[in-house]
């Protein structure tokens, strides 16, 4: 019963804030444009650093906005510029780029496309590093056949 009372005796109180906020204030959702922290359910309102405009988003445990982050694909110098948290080298120079994590929670490593030149299976995306010819160089090369095979294609 007690509960019960307590919650009657605060909700006017949550009213008058929320009235006292304007009509157009806490309706935005995540990723939505903001110019203020108060447009959003989750009362913070970031800067995405690709783009000088603001959005939506959550609020961390310890209720601090969490900042922008890359999303997979996007070139990045730190882990914790990623969505993923992972910034992994790409190619054989220095330019890094955000990668998934797999289930294990590991940053996905990165690896080379279909036709590009490569000297391993553990290189390519397809874990296939093959000739199709003798005297061609190795390249990458999707996996045919049945069993999902590292052949040549015909």
């Amino acid at each position: 019963m007690a509960g019960v009372a307590w919650m009657w005796l605060w909700r006017p109180l949550l009213l008058l804030l929320w009235a006292a906020s304007g009509p157009e204030a806490w309706n935005k959702g995540m990723g939505e444009p903001c110019e203020e922290h108060q447009e959003c359910r989750s009362g913070c309102c970031v800067p995405n650093s690709l783009n000088p405009q603001r959005f939506c988003t959550a609020q961390t445990f310890f209720q601090h906005c969490s900042p922008w982050h890359k999303p997979n694909d996007y070139q990045c110098d730190h882990h914790w510029e990623c969505q993923s948290n992972c910034c992994v080298q790409i190619g054989l120079g220095m330019m890094r780029a955000c990668m998934p994590k797999t289930i294990f929670l590991q940053c996905v490593p990165w690896r080379k496309l279909k036709g590009d030149l490569c000297r391993s299976h553990h290189e390519c995306l397809s874990q296939c590093c093959i000739r199709q010819v003798d005297s061609s160089p190795y390249r990458c090369t999707p996996r045919s056949g049945v069993l999902a095979q590292c052949l040549p294609q015909q």
